[in-house]
């Protein structure tokens, strides 16, 4: 280059960056924080947010349930293909299950993708986009079962106070609604040791919250033939120094047994919550989707667990629609619903998924019927869940300090936690200090369907090591991005904004 060139000087040892996008369930989530370590790991730097494929390599963790998946990827695609266009060396890869499903079909619908990987394969990524860079075409591997196990892969967890843990990956189950058992592959568990090996170098980095992950988490030791072994896992739990909350998502109905109730109630650090997917409160529907309980059965564990938890936040998974559902099929589900009286519910219209023995079921219902079934039950949970929250009005609870959970905490100059039972609670900000994975004492004023209010002073604030593990990330990004310290940001009371001299102001 002249010294008259115009062009500015390109430095290339600077490191690349990566975006990872991701799509679906807390598996995937948990996948792409592994997808992250792989690729610091490989040299790599995260874009800065907002970069919206601006970075040297742009990651796509798909999935495969979720409606119109495959439309939105071609078209996020599509988008990125003029910007790849004008930046040579950028890289675009597809993994999950979209990918284990579609497989060849991505490269050749979208040629500028240059590796499409699968679930069992993630660890792979950064040797693929070498391999595609140095060859100069696109490197599509696929396994077709579990080269390693997520949790022994590096990763860049997105919390510095609370964690996902893999216990176990697949499913056995043969839904007729679900193709994740065709993706994921077979239940294949985790061993004990080697969880809580993790969960305790966790808690040694300052977490303080980790919740137990696996597509049917509580099946956990089908593997050994040991009945026991999840309520045994969660007993263990309650044994390390420091881990102040546990969770776990998602249970089955079929394999949620006594003793995990037990343990649940009597293991102070797990947490008085459960999501427990009902799907349909009909017998005929959940035989036609190939669950294997009934109402009664269900309810009956609704009841135990209430029995043994009266505080206990109870939430729900439920398909309005399913194929050859009638009318009386539908009321039997608002009857569960009435009964159970979740916390919340996240209700799906059922849409076929290609692949699926119930994309081809006949009495498909139609569109505008599931709408109007649909309607009336995201209305008779909204009335419930306003309820339950009223109940909690008057209580003092323990939150965990979050971050990110309050869109409008900047403006309300609150901040938000989360209560042992997961419940969202918006706070006013106290005038010392506090800082995501602290733990502050309030007393509840107000409930909406979805949230509640402490309006008042908080009680009490309680500094913790997962606040400690925060202020240090926060220090190390700082530092990375800026070369010097120029102070920590702190979570509270903002400091006033200086007067506007000039220019536009927003009333």
């Amino acid at each position: 280059m002249s010294s008259s060139d115009p062009r500015p000087a390109v430095d290339d040892r600077s490191p690349k960056t990566y975006e990872v996008r991701t799509y679906g369930c807390q598996m995937n989530v948990h996948d792409s924080e592994r997808l992250s370590g792989l690729l610091e790991g490989a040299g790599y730097v995260r874009a800065p947010e907002g970069s919206d494929g601006d970075a040297d390599v742009v990651v796509f963790n798909t999935c495969a349930v979720r409606e119109n998946a495959d439309n939105k990827l071609y078209g996020n695609l599509g988008r990125l293909a003029p910007r790849k266009t004008q930046r040579p060396g950028m890289q675009i890869a597809v993994g999950g299950c979209l990918a284990q499903k579609d497989r060849d079909t991505i490269v050749k619908k979208a040629p500028w993708v240059d590796v499409v990987f699968g679930t069992h394969n993630i660890g792979k990524l950064p040797v693929l986009l070498e391999r595609a860079r140095v060859q100069e075409e696109a490197q599509v591997e696929i396994a077709e079962s579990l080269e390693a196990f997520p949790s022994t892969l590096p990763t860049r967890r997105e919390s510095a106070y609370a964690a996902w843990v893999s216990i176990s990956v697949g499913c056995n189950n043969t839904c007729t609604f679900c193709i994740v058992p065709a993706l994921r592959g077979k239940e294949k568990d985790r061993r004990t040791g080697d969880i809580l090996a993790e969960i305790e170098a966790l808690v040694a980095e300052g977490v303080s919250e980790i919740t137990l992950l696996g597509q049917n988490v509580n099946a956990y030791g089908s593997d050994i033939g040991d009945r026991e072994a999840f309520s045994k896992l969660l007993r263990a739990c309650g044994t390390s120094e420091g881990l102040e909350r546990v969770r776990f998502t998602s249970p089955h109905p079929r394999d949620f047994t006594d003793d995990v109730i037990a343990a649940m109630a009597e293991t102070p650090n797990v947490m008085p919550q459960l999501h427990m997917p009902l799907q349909s409160g009909s017998d005929t529907v959940l035989k036609a989707m190939r669950r294997s309980y009934r109402q009664e059965r269900f309810l009956g564990i609704i009841e135990k667990v209430r029995a043994a938890m009266p505080d206990a936040a109870i939430s729900t998974d439920i398909i309005v629609g399913f194929p050859g559902e009638t009318e009386e099929d539908f009321e039997q589900t608002m009857h569960v619903v009435r009964e159970a009286r979740f916390t919340n519910a996240f209700t799906f219209q059922y849409s076929k998924r290609p692949g699926t023995p119930a994309a081809t079921m006949e009495n498909q219902v139609p569109k505008e019927v599931v709408q109007a079934r649909y309607e009336r039950l995201v209305a008779l949970q909204e009335e419930i869940s306003w309820e339950e929250n009223k109940k909690q009005v008057g209580r003092t609870l323990d939150l965990m300090v979050a971050e990110g959970e309050g869109r409008k905490d900047g403006a309300t100059r609150r901040l938000s936690g989360r209560a042992p039972d997961n419940r969202l609670v918006h706070f006013t900000a106290p005038d010392q200090e506090v800082r995501p994975g602290d733990v502050v004492t309030v007393e509840i004023t107000y409930a909406a369907p979805h949230h509640l209010l402490a309006e008042g002073a908080v009680l009490n604030v309680r500094p913790t090591r997962a606040g400690d593990a925060w202020e240090r990330r926060t220090k190390e990004t700082q530092d990375k991005k800026q070369g010097v310290l120029l102070g920590l940001p702190k979570v509270g009371v903002p400091e006033p904004l200086p007067a506007v001299t000039g220019g536009c102001a927003v009333d």
